[in-house]
């Protein structure tokens, strides 16, 4: 290659290397290293102790990671304390599930909105959990120094995952704490997160859903953005503020410390920071993962998921007692749905595979002469080459499915139970009819049979047959999709409440085998057994090989600029991003200023649309200008925009100002630029909040619940 190809090569390298002022989600007990000069550069006025400290109360114990029993280290969202009462602020996309399970049509909380009067109106919301940091180690030394370059992969993996376990137990020994140790820069390096959880989480108050999800999967992933999307909750203690199971004797929990809450409101420009936990993201992938995601993963699954919402959103539209029935199951489907539409369309504009594959081309150079990289690029090609058509057939496996119709993922529930779990017999059918009576409760036959055959049809029209499970190729024979799906509900206990509950209640540890013959069982361990025998061994054995690859890939990376501060990718560990209220420009001729007010949720307010129509009391206080002390320059403020690098899982998280005072929860990203999980760009990337001045507004004029607004500190300095 001739020098200046070279380096003009290294030259591109280098400007995609280097990280943009605003990327990057960061490790708090790090950012007095890497990060603290820059953030007080922006704008920031506090300290990294501030932010983050073991040996007193910093911002870090104000910050919570909403997680499920069983799965506490998964934060699916995140929280903010806001009072010396355990008072908590997160969105109402993530209390949204706690809001449906409460809902009735004579309770319709999700169209009526809650608001708890007294602290004895507040609701219980079994297996919900809320996870404070106490603290983080690195532990990579302790882990990696173990390690043998004899060693196969198999055995590193058992090895480090033995010492994690015995780390962990050592680290919570003789305390009500406790510890997770995971994986950093593709297991390059290992941090240790201490918790305390606790395990009385509460409802306090939800706006309506026209609010708290206005606009609806419309709007979602969109802006401009009008949603009021939060809700309240509280942590309950035991007498001595320790965690402890529900009891109506726990005690509201209180903080080593709590947010204050900023009124002077945001502009262009200010210094931002969101702290929360971020859920997954993929910043160093390789152009082949890149192309394969974006040609084939993504176009499949938003297919599946455009046949299934065009079902549920029909069957919602028809009958109000469906509304509420399947409104949580529509937010999720659509979800990501929409989010991987967005994500395709901004790695095509900024053409992510055709810039990673410069990258690589100049990382490969450099490689030539390391044995230890210099065939990594050859081995990822063959491997995604293996991986395509495996990974399609999972895709509809899981998609169209194991998450399809309802009744093949609860039959294949309920025989696994009853085959796997016969230690406890009368523990397991207790399980059992709980579940079953849950899983009816939003359950229609009608509809569920409607996405079945709509399911089957595109497996059968899209896969060849050598990937497709035998009973789901049986359904298009016969007499068609249409009369099999027929037969399965008519001959299925699954389609029946008191079928499943009575045969729970008789079941015996042979039950199991008599379900076999049921239609929806057998389609449903068609599945299992085509994916244990036909995908899973070959998947798995490449994404091992891949996972192995990715670390020394990255590992290579950080060898070749060593001068450069990385960050890890988003692990639901706690993170703070930075950055600063912007608005962008989406396309040209078009810009997208920083805010929305109250004024538009009225322009977009249309009582013929179920998203769109705004409660009648908002409309009131709207139209008599009874806005209280939550306007700028004489408008309500909805939401604003930034330019921090956020996921999932950051969902609810406090956005903060210079002074660490909270201005808005983090609720979702601009469709624009979506691809940020894979590919950051600060022309298109914005995190999108609600600002917390709307929230006041709602809380005090719409909801009447001021005894909430006197327990926060409010500040307007």
């Amino acid at each position: 290659m001739k020098k200046k190809s070279l380096l003009l090569i290294l030259a591109l390298w280098a400007s995609w290397i280097g990280c943009y002022a605003d990327e990057g989600m960061w490790i708090p007990m790090l950012l007095k290293k890497y990060n603290i000069e820059d953030m007080q550069k922006e704008g920031f006025k506090l300290t990294a102790e501030d932010i983050y400290d073991i040996n007193q109360a910093s911002l870090k114990d104000a910050v919570i990671g909403l997680g499920r029993e069983g799965q506490p280290f998964f934060h699916f969202c995140t929280g903010e304390i806001i009072s010396q009462e355990g008072l908590v602020v997160t969105n109402h996309h993530c209390a949204f599930d706690m809001i449906q399970s409460h809902s009735s049509l004579e309770h319709n909380y999700l169209r009526d909105g809650f608001w708890a009067k007294t602290k004895a109106d507040e609701l219980a919301n079994p297996g919900i959990t809320a996870s404070i940091l106490v603290r983080m180690e690195d532990v990579t030394d302790k882990i990696l120094s173990r390690l043998t370059p004899e060693m196969s992969e198999q055995e590193k993996n058992q090895t480090v995952k033995a010492i994690c376990k015995q780390l962990e137990t050592a680290a919570v020994q003789g305390t009500n704490l406790m510890a997770n140790i995971k994986p950093y820069f593709n297991g390059n390096q290992y941090f240790m997160s201490v918790f305390k959880i606790y395990k009385d989480v509460r409802l306090v108050g939800a706006p309506p859903s026209a609010i708290g999800k206005f606009g609806g999967d419309t709007d979602n992933w969109m802006w401009p953005r009008h949603t009021g999307d939060f809700s309240v909750l509280r942590i309950y203690a035991g007498a001595d503020n320790e965690p402890a199971a529900y009891s109506p004797e726990n005690k509201p929990y209180q903080p080593a410390t709590f947010f204050k809450i900023s009124a002077k409101g945001v502009n262009e420009g200010d210094f931002t920071m969101v702290f929360g936990y971020p859920g997954t993201t993929n910043e160093y992938l390789t152009s082949f993962a890149v192309a394969q995601l974006q040609d084939i993963e993504n176009p499949h699954k938003i297919a599946i998921r455009t046949a299934k919402l065009n079902i549920i959103n029909a069957a919602m539209e028809s009958d109000e007692l469906l509304r509420i029935k399947y409104a949580s199951k529509a937010a999720s489907v659509a979800n990501s749905w929409k989010k991987w539409q967005g994500e395709t369309k901004g790695l095509k504009r900024f053409n992510t595979v055709a810039l990673k594959q410069t990258q690589e081309k100049a990382f490969q150079n450099w490689a030539a002469d390391k044995k230890e990289y210099s065939s990594l690029l050859k081995q990822y090609e063959t491997l995604y080459g293996q991986r395509e058509k495996l990974i399609l057939a999972a895709s509809y496996l899981n998609e169209a499915g194991k998450r399809g119709a309802e009744i093949v993922a609860w039959a294949n529930s309920v025989y696994t139970a009853l085959k796997n779990n016969t230690q406890d017999w009368q523990r397991t059918k207790e399980q059992l009819t709980s579940a079953a009576r849950e899983f009816y409760k939003d359950y229609d036959v009608a509809t569920d049979r409607k996405i079945l055959v709509e399911m089957l049809q595109l497996y059968n029209r899209n896969l060849t047959p050598e990937w497709i499970p035998e009973e789901v190729q049986a359904a298009a024979r016969k007499k068609g999709i249409s009369a099999y799906a027929d037969a399965l509900y008519d001959k299925s206990l699954f389609a029946n409440e008191e079928d499943v509950l009575k045969m729970i209640e008789q079941a015996t540890p042979e039950t199991y085998k008599k379900l076999e013959k049921d239609p929806a069982c057998r389609l449903a361990l068609s599945m299992n057994v085509f994916y244990a025998e036909h995908i899973y061994p070959d998947l798995a054995g490449i994404e091992k090989e891949i996972t192995a690859l990715n670390q020394r890939w990255l590992a290579g990376l950080m060898e070749m600029q060593p001068e450069k501060t990385f960050y890890a990718d988003a692990n639901s560990t706690l993170r703070v991003a930075y950055g600063k209220v912007q608005g962008y420009s989406p396309c040209d001729g078009v810009y997208y200023q920083h805010y929305t007010t109250l004024n538009g949720i009225m322009e977009k307010d249309n009582p013929e649309i179920y998203d769109y129509n705004v409660p009648q009391k908002l409309r009131d206080l709207y139209k008599n200008k009874d806005f209280g002390p939550y306007t700028q320059n004489g408008e309500v403020p909805v939401c604003f925009i930034a330019t921090n690098h956020t996921t999932g899982g950051n969902s609810g998280s406090p956005v903060l100002n210079e002074e660490g005072h909270l201005i808005g929860l983090n609720f979702d990203r601009a469709w624009d630029g979506v691809m940020s999980d894979i590919q950051y760009d600060p022309e298109i990337c914005r995190n999108i909040s609600v600002d917390i001045r709307y929230v006041l507004f709602i809380i005090d004029k719409l909801a009447n619940a001021k005894h909430l607004i006197e327990e926060m500190e409010i500040v307007t300095d």
